[in-house]
């Protein structure tokens, strides 16, 4: 599923290089549940962009489904993306103009799919949020517009879904709601990759793999107690 070798990332600042990473190595096997933890500079979001095809490393190689990714150009970057890796964000990310199903529509249109309406309805429905096609994300909770994000993550059925920080503006009993619902998705065979800096979730995993100056410093696999169901 997802294997890096060696990566390095550095940038020039002045006289001085900054090592974002250093030499990290990572293999991801399909429909594992990983948290990427580690404090603000620690590498973890570079690290991210790196593995959803937002950025490239100057050293090493990363391959995403036997395909070694991390020399190609733009255009082939961004094909991949949208073929390859459902996103989940902080701020939800979506359209204050359109409505939820409209939301979870977008990439389909990328893709030119023909069925766009009934597979967006389909994964709202998913989410537990058939009475909510209609309505705008300020018409919306906030965990109700992480759900649509999510739904939008999951309906060009990705190889891997990336969350970057996906619990950051809720409050914690809503958080543990998305939490349980990313357990769900694991447990039906979804491969998943959550960073946060936040180490109550990054328990919710099976395994956390912690980063600290660009480099990974433990890679531990630990049972998870079952929880209890997502609310809708």
């Amino acid at each position: 599923m997802i294997r890096c070798e060696n990566l390095r990332k550095y940038y020039r600042m002045g006289d001085e290089t900054v090592h974002a990473l250093d030499g990290v190595t990572l293999h991801v096997e399909d429909g594992e549940m990983v948290a990427i933890i580690g404090a603000s500079g620690s590498g973890k979001s570079t690290l991210m962009n790196i593995l959803g095809c937002l950025d490239t490393p100057n050293e090493g190689h990363y391959w995403l489904d036997e395909r070694d990714v991390s020399r190609l150009n733009d255009d082939e970057l961004a094909n991949v993306r949208n073929h390859k890796i459902g996103f989940v964000f902080q701020q939800f990310n979506l359209l204050p103009r359109a409505t939820a199903l409209e939301n979870v529509e977008v990439p389909l249109f990328y893709r030119r799919t023909p069925n766009a309406y009934d597979l967006a309805r389909k994964a709202l429905v998913r989410m537990g949020l058939e009475h909510r096609m209609t309505h705008y994300p300020n018409q919306l909770s906030g965990g109700q517009r992480q759900r649509v994000a999510i739904a939008r993550a999951l309906v060009t059925e990705p190889s891997i879904i990336l969350a970057d920080e996906p619990t950051g503006n809720l409050d914690s009993s809503t958080s543990d709601d998305i939490m349980n619902l990313f357990c769900q998705l694991h447990e039906q065979g979804a491969t998943l990759v959550i960073v946060t800096h936040e180490p109550s979730i990054a328990a919710y995993c099976p395994r956390e793999i912690r980063i600290s100056d660009g480099k990974i410093v433990s890679d531990v696999r630990r049972e998870v107690a079952p929880r209890a169901a997502a609310t809708h």
